[in-house]
């Protein structure tokens, strides 16, 4: 059996990956996946599509590599973070699941602080209640679903509703079970006190797993779907960030990786359970056996340069509007931009925050435009990347990216530079899936652990240095970190 399979469901696609015992990807194949946004601040998925995405990915890929599911060893999981699924005891699924980017729980999260302490609360869940996290949406739920919430026996995530079609079985990894806001974190278990004070039932919670732990074997049913071997080993996996950071190789303390997707993450791996005290950062147990990691998210990123492209030169390709930019000077002539366009996480907390362009003036152009666009992102991930320095993370050697904005050699530069430290690109471009398939290869015993699998797998390339432009961002960056405090009391008044 050569093959383990890593499949992902992420907010836009459901995606398998067929990986070799020599790291190389053989076959990928992906399937679109719809989303509903039927209210203001809500997003939504039904969880039968990511299933019959999945389904037919799975197919699809193995029809690719030309094999069947017996050579296929064992399976990993990865996927979005933080999406809540409930389930009645039949496991029928009650409602569709609320997502990671739907901003409608700011009560919830006020009144979870209020039920716990907001210093309590980040002690022990590693962060602060936000409204993208799993924790407020139930008590959503109960708040405007009562029907809905009297029927619930189970809470999944996203990656775990797929574990449960395919094997049957209730469970969820750590590094995904961070997310939720009621782990334990430095425990690596559920916390009775956060579940007491909410008065959220222990039982509706699975049992949590290392993320090269087994949970589970393909059943009958799962592989007459797929083509998969019913008894193939479903590896626990991890939630997006973690398992796209041991797909980046991230598998030591001092290593850090950014990842400019349609969110971006700034992530660092933890020998020790250690927390940010104002909870800006997140602190998430690792995919990786016995690990942590901080983690800052910025809720857009290349998802704001998407949004740029379609809403205002949506006839001209990426990389003629990415290379335009490049004429504008650092610093785009005086204008910024603030990508807050979904509400913001890091290191701002506010679902109502708003993007702005500010300091436009009839000297700007498209490429000054776009230029901003590319800073004002790489200024959110700074933003991250600085709170973990503050609070204790040594200046790393150099930092890998990834993510769709990683294509770019300008983003690159202009990271580079806004950071002060060297970027470095990986051989592998699967991000989470790949991390999911290598923790798979571990589970089923083709490397002793996570970190040998990174090493015998992942490369990484020419490092891009920074520039002679560093002042001038660290100029640009102290007024960009003025600009939220000077607007944040004029965003709830645009709502």
């Amino acid at each position: 059996m050569p093959y383990v399979l890593g499949i992902d469901i992420s907010t836009t696609s459901a995606k398998a990956l067929l990986v070799d015992e020599h790291g190389r990807v053989v076959a990928t194949h992906s399937t679109p996946q719809p989303i509903s946004q039927p209210k203001p601040l809500w997003s939504e998925q039904n969880p039968s599509d990511w299933w019959t995405g999945v389904a037919a990915s799975i197919r699809g890929a193995l029809a690719e590599a030309g094999i069947s599911g017996d050579a296929v060893a064992g399976i990993g999981l990865t996927g979005q973070m933080h999406g809540l699924v409930m389930l009645d005891a039949d496991g029928n699924v009650l409602r569709p699941s609320i997502l990671w980017n739907d901003q409608r729980t700011q009560a919830q999260c006020d009144a979870m602080t209020a039920a716990v302490g907001e210093e309590r609360l980040i002690r022990i869940s590693g962060s602060r209640a936000l409204t993208g996290f799993t924790a407020p949406k139930i008590l959503w739920v109960r708040d405007h679903e009562p029907e809905v919430y009297a029927r619930c026996a189970h809470v999944l995530l996203p990656k775990d509703y797929i574990r449960y079609k395919l094997t049957g079985g209730y469970a969820m990894d750590m590094s995904d079970a961070s997310g939720t806001s009621l782990l334990d974190v430095g425990a690596r278990r559920w916390s009775d006190e956060v579940l007491a004070a909410l008065d959220i039932p222990a039982a509706w919670m699975p049992p949590v797993y290392e993320g090269t732990a087994l949970t589970g074997e393909v059943s009958a049913a799962a592989a007459a779907e797929t083509g998969l071997r019913a008894g193939t080993p479903v590896v626990a996996g991890g939630g997006d960030q973690a398992a796209g950071a041991v797909g980046m190789g991230l598998a030591a303390p001092g290593q850090v990786s950014v990842t400019v997707g349609t969110s971006g993450v700034v992530f660092a791996p933890l020998a020790e359970y250690a927390y940010e005290s104002q909870g800006r950062v997140h602190a998430f147990c690792h995919a990786i056996p016995g690990m942590w990691h901080w983690m800052g998210v910025m809720l857009s990123a290349a998802g704001a340069l998407q949004w740029y492209r379609d809403t205002l030169a949506s006839d001209v390709p990426f990389d003629a509007l990415v290379d335009e930019a490049a004429s504008a000077p650092a610093g785009s002539d005086g204008l910024l931009f603030l990508p807050y366009l979904s509400g913001e996480r890091t290191p701002h907390p506010d679902p109502l925050a708003r993007g702005a362009f500010i300091g436009m003036t009839t000297r700007h152009t498209r490429a000054h435009l776009t230029r901003a666009v590319l800073e004002g992102v790489a200024f959110g991930l700074k933003d991250g990347f600085q709170l973990m320095s503050d609070a204790g993370l040594p200046a790393p050697s150099d930092v890998r990216i990834a993510g769709g904005g990683a294509r770019s050699p300008l983003w690159r530069q202009i990271i580079a530079d806004i950071l002060n430290v060297s970027t470095v690109t990986v051989n592998t471009v699967e991000g989470g899936a790949f991390g999911a398939a290598l923790l798979a290869s571990v589970g089923v015993g083709w490397f002793p652990d996570a970190a040998s699998a990174c090493a015998a797998t992942i490369t990484t390339g020419e490092p891009v240095h920074p520039s002679e432009d560093v002042a001038r961002y660290a100029e640009v960056y102290s007024v960009y970190r003025e600009a939220y405090p000077a607007l944040k009391a004029l965003f709830p008044k645009l709502v």
